[in-house]
């Protein structure tokens, strides 16, 4: 005895497969839509570790800056006030067994005021660089890869600058 199969069952299995397909290319696009999130979730803490960064190399040089206007001319050319390179950390304050994070170098530099063209007051005015360089470490355990990364600052003092109103009175 041969049982046929009724349209209703062909129907059936038809709807059933139709709907294993839309469940198919359902999961297949909230993979794609999990992967890009996870991508971007990392990207922006990627992006925030490097803004932190390049803030605390900003509130380096500028809190090194603003000591110059305090320097008189002859400490400025003829004194070892400014050190030439020096070092810190990011978290300066951090107890001995705690971390202080990335170290940031600094360098300066004071030369001549380069004019062009040349001004009658140029012997009278130095341009002063401060330059902060840091190190990154990323990658994996077994392959790290190394990124330095700067920042630098240039300004300029001269002879009859702030630094004569603030001794002078």
């Amino acid at each position: 005895m041969k049982i046929a199969t009724s349209g209703e069952l062909a129907s059936r299995r038809k709807r059933y497969a139709a709907a294993m397909i839309e469940v198919i290319v359902g999961v297949c696009v909230l993979i794609v839509v999990l992967v890009s999130l996870f991508a971007g979730v990392s990207n922006s803490f990627t992006v925030t570790q490097a803004a932190r960064e390049n803030l605390r190399a900003t509130q380096i040089m500028l809190e090194r800056m603003e000591t110059i206007r305090l320097y008189t001319w002859n400490q400025l050319l003829y004194s070892n006030l400014i050190p030439a390179t020096a070092t810190t950390s990011y978290y300066p304050l951090a107890g001995s067994n705690e971390s202080k994070g990335i170290t940031y170098r600094v360098n300066w530099t004071v030369t001549n005021a380069v004019m062009n063209p040349s001004a009658a007051y140029s012997d009278r005015l130095r341009a002063i660089n401060v330059a902060v360089f840091w190190t990154n470490y990323y990658g994996s355990k077994h392959q790290t890869n190394v990124l330095v990364r700067s920042r630098s600052m240039t300004t300029y003092s001269a002879r009859d600058g702030v630094q004569n109103y603030v001794y002078n009175n």
